[in-house]
């Protein structure tokens, strides 16, 4: 197939095929996005194009990659332009999304980053650069010896982390005495605004006192995204252009679910996301924790039970009789964590997940969700069990999941493909696995690592419970420890 998607195709394409009914040229950049991933483009770069088509010309995306070239590379014969395909049940639609006007490869050239950055038109920086892009020590603050903060701190004209080109362009910017633009992080991070706020200061104060103090006054409201984005495969790329009659490189897949809830404080404006299902509050902290323990942590339990089961995807995992019922069980001890007064609906947001996990329309992959287990289990799973044994509750499920991950880190050793799935810690977990340690040291090896728990009083409990669980996954397998879970008389 010759001809690519692009402003020069999009009159060609079938009428079923939704596509931007606005001037495309008449757009001027208002936000950067840092990370531009799949899942920007199959939500807050929608959420957007639907701004853009109501009329707000003044907020265009600028997307930048801060390592891979790959989405540069796609798009960029394509004018930005890419394919949304939203798919539940046996119906697929089609709608090419517009509002990314550029996409730059920060590696490439620092200095141009910097530039979109100041430039007073930008008001504005989004953030998908996942939890371990956050550069954070054990204790949660700014990990200072990393050596990318170093170099950061050691040449800001040339920075390679998120924290070095926005600590440095809010600088310029000061300095110019153009007003700063709003952070608005989109990572899976319990009060993410606030974590990056923190963050950027612990940074901006290795440079300069006085620059610490400018980056405390910046905006950095906090939100929840939700939306399932599997990797895009090459069969999708093959049938999605056979539809549209050109070629798009990088499509993106999802669901017909989608949500964003977000922190109304911006300082220099924003788009009127709330007429297209944003829902802008005052507080996040409750849709954050019900999405992390309900969502994420099922999906961490149902990605490593899957895989230690030989299941390729949610929905086959989620299909599995024995896993249903111990997520249905997890989801159980993780509801009654959630704030009561805050107006939420666990049992209507559980209903609507067991919908979306059923979906055998999107092949989300388990390997895909179980990258960065390390980063991840702390605020899906670890925080709920403390909260559970605060509570005088049991959390044997929650256990289960992180003994789940500790038996698929060890299989990766022998068993399970090692490209499965990685983690930030993986030559440490290896070394670990490599001990054959029985489970109790296993599992106090792993927590120490990891820092799981912390200093907790709860940690022996947890460990015992994890330890408990993960000899039963090593001796009998899936399938049978989870039947012992459920006829243990363990808490549900």
């Amino acid at each position: 197939m010759s001809k690519r998607l692009s402003d020069k195709t999009l009159a060609a394409l079938p009428s079923s095929v939704a596509v931007p009914r606005y001037d495309r040229a008449a757009v001027t950049p208002g936000i950067v996005h840092l990370g531009v991933g799949a899942f920007h483009r199959a939500h807050q770069a929608v959420y957007v194009d639907d701004c853009l088509a109501a009329g707000e010309r003044e907020w265009g995306i600028v997307g930048a990659s801060l390592q891979s070239a790959s989405t540069h590379d796609a798009l960029g014969p394509q004018d930005g332009l890419y394919t949304l395909a939203t798919r539940g049940g046996d119906r697929e639609t089609l709608r090419v999304v517009g509002s990314i006007g550029s996409v730059l490869v920060a590696p490439r050239s620092p200095s141009g980053l910097l530039d979109v950055l100041g430039d007073p038109r930008t008001r504005i920086v989004t953030l998908t650069i996942t939890e371990k892009a956050y550069l954070r020590n054990a204790a949660g603050g700014l990990d200072t010896g990393h050596a990318a903060i170093v170099a950061d701190i050691a040449t800001p004209e040339n920075p390679r982390t998120a924290h070095g080109y926005l600590v440095e362009a809010l600088a310029r910017r000061r300095a110019a005495g153009i007003a700063p633009f709003t952070v608005l992080s989109c990572d899976n991070l319990p009060a993410n605004g606030a974590t990056l706020h923190r963050l950027l200061g612990e940074f901006a104060a290795l440079r300069d006192p006085e620059l610490a103090k400018h980056v405390a006054e910046i905006s950095c409201p906090s939100s929840m995204v939700d939306r399932i984005v599997p990797a895009t495969t090459d069969a999708d790329r093959a049938r999605i252009s056979l539809e549209l009659g050109v070629e798009d490189a990088w499509p993106v897949l999802t669901e017909p679910f989608s949500q964003w809830v977000i922190e109304d404080d911006f300082s220099s404006g924003r788009p009127g996301w709330e007429a297209f299902g944003v829902e802008m509050v005052r507080d996040v902290g409750p849709f954050e924790d019900m999405k992390l323990r309900l969502l994420n942590g099922a999906h961490s339990a149902i990605a490593y039970l899957g895989l230690l089961s030989g299941h390729e995807t949610v929905a086959k995992s989620f299909g599995d009789p024995a896993i249903r019922s111990f997520v249905k069980g997890q989801w159980a001890e993780a509801a009654p964590t959630l704030p009561t007064a805050s107006g939420l609906d666990p049992k209507r947001y559980v209903e609507a997940l067991t919908t979306r996990f059923d979906n055998t329309a999107l092949a989300h992959r388990t390997a895909q969700i179980a990258n960065d287990g390390s980063q991840k289990l702390p605020q899906r799973i670890v925080a709920t069990a403390l909260d559970r044994m605060n509570a005088g509750a049991g959390a044997d499920h929650l256990m289960m999941t992180v003994a789940a991950w500790m038996r698929a880190c060890e299989l990766r050793v022998s068993g399970l493909a090692a490209q499965h799935f990685t983690d930030p810690l993986d030559d440490a977990l290896v070394r670990i696995a490599k001990r054959n340690l029985p489970a109790a040291e296993a599992v106090g090896a792993v927590f120490d690592l990891a820092g799981f728990a912390g200093a907790s009083k709860w940690r022996p409990a947890l460990e015992a419970l994890a330890a408990d669980n993960l000899a039963m996954l090593r001796a009998d397998g899936v399938a049978a420890a989870l039947s012992q879970l459920d006829t243990g008389g363990q808490s549900a």
